[in-house]
């Protein structure tokens, strides 16, 4: 297996974990998006609490270029030290959410 798909089957298998973990109510759906074909990975939750639409990417992962960028982490866990437990090299790990400028001061990948 090349790195790039053992990266995808580590991504696939900690954003299902998280979702699966997921306590929403009963009208607020847990989807999982998982484009294999152009490596987007999505947790969401949609529908609605009340009279409020909820529409969230809770957590957003891509792999471009042979690394794994995290987008969007809307939880109180560490996906980048997570991923770098399965065995994702530091340095193909980039966080997206943070500024270009920034990404140098991480113990991760810069792009």
């Amino acid at each position: 297996m090349d790195k790039v798909d053992q990266y995808r089957a580590f991504v696939k298998t900690l954003i299902t974990r998280y979702a699966s973990e997921d306590s929403s109510s009963q009208d607020v759906d847990v989807e999982l998006v998982l484009d294999v074909e152009h490596d987007h990975y999505q947790w969401m939750n949609v529908g609605w609490e009340g009279l409020n639409r909820i529409y969230r990417c809770i957590v957003h992962l891509d792999i471009k270029d042979g690394k794994v960028w995290l987008q969007q982490n809307l939880t109180d866990r560490n996906p980048a030290e997570e991923l770098v437990e399965m065995g994702v090299a530091r340095e193909d790990i980039v966080l997206g959410l943070h500024p270009p400028y920034k990404r140098p001061y991480t113990d991760y990948g810069v792009a």
